[in-house]
């Protein structure tokens, strides 16, 4: 399983009303070689938490250019 199912996974929990523990025993009992960790979890929750309902990781930035560092290139360095 990748790491999105799990995402729509903790999502459904947390839809539940199940809370990060609750979530986080499940998901070991149903995939205990693959389940992610605590840490997380409650990430997750906490994104969710915040009413940001989208399961897609952002991942790192593609770029690190931003106004501050155009306005000063030798940060860049």
């Amino acid at each position: 399983m990748d790491k999105k199912e799990f995402h729509v996974l903790i999502k459904y929990c947390f839809l539940k009303g199940k809370n990060t523990v609750e979530t986080k025993t499940w998901l070991d009992a149903e995939f205990p070689d693959t389940a992610l960790g605590k840490s997380t979890i409650k990430d997750w929750y906490a994104q969710f938490k915040r009413a940001e309902l989208n399961t897609e990781d952002g991942g790192r930035p593609k770029e690190v250019v931003t106004d501050e560092n155009k306005k000063n290139p030798q940060n860049y360095f």
